[in-house]
């Protein structure tokens, strides 16, 4: 292992260390100027002492001015969430109207059907949207998206459910939402993505296959096996033997059409995900292969009985992904839910399994961002996916419960954190694009056909060359080869990038070394001249950090008409779908939410700074992380018979 590569492994914790050494110069340097507040100009001098102005004076202003980089940058993220976040309810609010009335038109002719509408009856065609030249996310109209009736049936949709000791009830209700949309039938291939070192997962996954057999396209389960060397265990590892396996289900002609979907094993999706994705895959036609979809998340099923303290975590969590999903951001990683077509994942190889790709979603979009030099396309799905609470089964009642409920979020938080290793990877793969930025043709082949190594899905180009151009395709060791001409690198996108890396894996830490640094720095110097005259920045650092718990909090309030208005068109949808009883909704209300108000500034270092600090020492000494399945809450329902009962 290089330097670079090792160095990068720890970035975080390095950058950590520096911070801190830093600060302690400067507050030492500072105190020992105190102590001997006095130098001789010469030993015959009878001038009086004077302080010197000049010593460490460098190191002062390079503590002075990143400590209000640090501050600009934790002023500008609650801002950039609050307005995405704003944008994407009013989005929601039009698209609710618009189906309202679309419901009243054209109610008597659309149930029981997935076809009842002509596309003359839609209110765009495909070919209106085409129309917008963007592809930045979010950059459409969400009426173009929001009617499950307008997908066609040529669009494939191959939903991946990775799961590991789920319950069984969780997982059959993740179903029953899926097979209640209209296109299930004829367009949704599930596969459940089950581990081998997991007892009885087959008789499980068998039970749910059998039970959804005439719900679906099809409906099929992976066993992702324990023994692989060099896997971690982890959902990344299981999406990549499941893609790996369903890709030889489809053929060259029908991939650039098939699109894989990641879902987590508690996610609900309401129809109009997939009905967007499928009509902006074919309104882009020239970049619906080189395009990865999100979705922004919510925590809307048993909000109203986990602590406040977790409650708010998990908001704010939202909120990290839903800042960069506002219209015209050009970086918009995915949270826990993405969709992207099947060619892109033949391009890179698939999804990693090692340390690295602790949290798939990013990892995966930071390897097709980098695959295609920064020119990957990112757009939005405006359709919320509703997620559970983390719970430890605590319920939030009593200390007890808050406690057992607060250490299995701190867990998950850790295990978020560790993802900072995807800033290393990050860090070398922009070398890798800066080494190849003149050498931009590429060929890939299906997944299916590449082994464990990544290296054997590249074709070299000198090998393509040297083929006959007058040989059948069909009949070469080439045939399945796709070539393909990347773009120049995007670096104002890479840049961006990296900021957007800075503030899920860097800032929460730095920030805390910081604040603490620079109250000891100006209580220190206080009473003393600014001979450093760095003074003023440190009076705009005091402004800059309450401005963001404000904005914080107006963030909250601005997430009040968020989740009512997800949470009514998921009543709706599961009421029509015939799922509604016994399904779990968690409303809120700004007069008996206020508490979460006051919970911020307890879950910022809870569940941000300390698991940060502690994901980045530890990466000094390993990089695995083993965690442990979260509780999951399902709808009332009689308790299902486990698989082992059945053994």
């Amino acid at each position: 292992m290089s330097i670079y590569a090792w160095c990068s492994r720890r970035a975080g914790g390095l950058a950590m260390l520096a911070t801190i050494a830093l600060s302690y110069w400067v507050i030492s340097s500072e105190l020992d100027a105190q102590r001997h507040d006095y130098k001789y100009q010469s030993t015959n001098s009878l001038s009086a002492p004077r302080h010197s102005s000049k010593k460490g004076s460098g190191l002062v202003a390079v503590f002075s001015y990143y400590c209000l980089l640090i501050h600009l940058l934790v002023f500008i993220f609650p801002l950039r969430s609050c307005w995405a976040v704003l944008t994407i309810t009013n989005s929601l609010k039009k698209a609710a109207r618009a189906r309202a009335l679309r419901d009243i038109k054209f109610g008597h002719r659309r149930r029981g059907s997935s076809t009842s509408l002509s596309s003359s009856e839609t209110l765009t065609s495909s070919r209106d949207v085409s129309s917008t030249s963007s592809s930045e996310a979010g950059d459409q109209d969400t009426e173009c998206y929001m009617d499950a009736d307008i997908a066609p049936d040529r669009v494939i949709h191959a939903i991946v459910i990775p799961n590991y000791k789920e319950e069984t009830d969780s997982l059959r209700e993740t179903l029953e939402v899926l097979a209640s949309h209209p296109q299930a039938r004829n367009t949704y291939d599930v596969y459940l993505a089950m581990e081998q070192r997991e007892h009885n997962a087959e008789t499980k996954a068998t039970r749910l296959t059998n039970e959804f057999s005439k719900k679906f396209r099809s409906i099929d389960f992976t066993v992702h096996p324990s023994d692989i060397p060099g896997e971690l265990a982890g959902k990344g590892s299981n999406m990549a033997w499941a893609a790996r396996k369903l890709s030889e289900k489809y053929s060259l002609g029908q991939r650039k059409d098939v699109i894989v979907t990641g879902i987590d094993a508690d996610s609900h999706l309401s129809s109009n995900y997939f009905a967007q994705v499928t009509t902006m895959h074919m309104a882009y036609p020239d970049t619906a292969t080189t395009t990865l979809y999100s979705a922004p998340i919510i925590f809307d099923r048993n909000a109203h009985n986990v602590p406040a303290i977790v409650r708010v975590a998990d908001v704010l969590w939202s909120a990290a992904g839903m800042s960069g999903l506002y219209k015209g951001s050009s970086i918009a990683p995915p949270t826990s839910v993405y969709s992207l077509p099947l060619e892109l994942v033949d391009r890179v190889g698939g999804w990693d399994c090692d340390s690295e790709a602790i949290g798939e979603d990013l990892h995966m979009y930071l390897k097709c961002f980098f695959a295609l030099n920064g020119n990957l396309t990112s757009r939005t799905v405006l359709s919320p996916v509703s997620q559970t609470n983390v719970t430890g089964g605590g319920r939030g009642k009593g200390i007890q419960g808050v406690m057992i409920d607060v250490r299995a979020r701190y867990k998950q938080a850790l295990r978020h954190m560790w993802g900072a290793l995807d800033t290393g990877y990050a860090l070398r793969k922009v070398v890798e694009v800066w080494n190849e930025r003149k050498h931009t043709s590429r060929a890939f082949r299906p997944l299916h056909t590449s082994l464990n190594d990544d290296l054997d899905s590249y074709v070299p180009q000198s090998q393509l060359d040297s083929v006959d151009a007058e040989a059948t395709p069909e009949s070469g060791i080439f045939s399945d080869v796709v070539t393909d001409t990347l773009k120049e690198p995007d670096w104002e996108r890479i840049v961006i990038l990296f900021h957007r890396l800075f503030e899920a894996h860097f800032l929460p830490v730095q920030m805390t070394i910081l604040v603490v640094a620079s109250t000891l720095y100006m209580w220190v110097t206080e009473g003393m001249p600014d001979v450093h005259g760095v003074g003023w920045i440190f009076s705009i650092c005091n402004v800059l950090r309450t401005l963001g718990f404000m904005e914080v909090a107006l963030y909250l309030f601005l997430y009040e008409g968020f989740h009512r208005i997800c949470v009514e068109s998921r009543e709706k949808e599961m009421g029509d779908a015939g799922l509604l009883k016994g399904m779990h909704f968690s409303r809120r209300e700004v007069k008996t939410n206020f508490i979460d108000y006051v919970m911020v500034p307890l879950v910022a270092p809870i569940f941000g700074s300390i698991p940060c600090a502690q994901a980045q020492i530890c990466h000094f000494w390993t990089l695995d992380l083993v965690y442990t399945v979260s509780k999951k809450v399902t709808r009332r329902r009689a308790k299902s018979v486990t698989a082992d009962a059945l053994v």
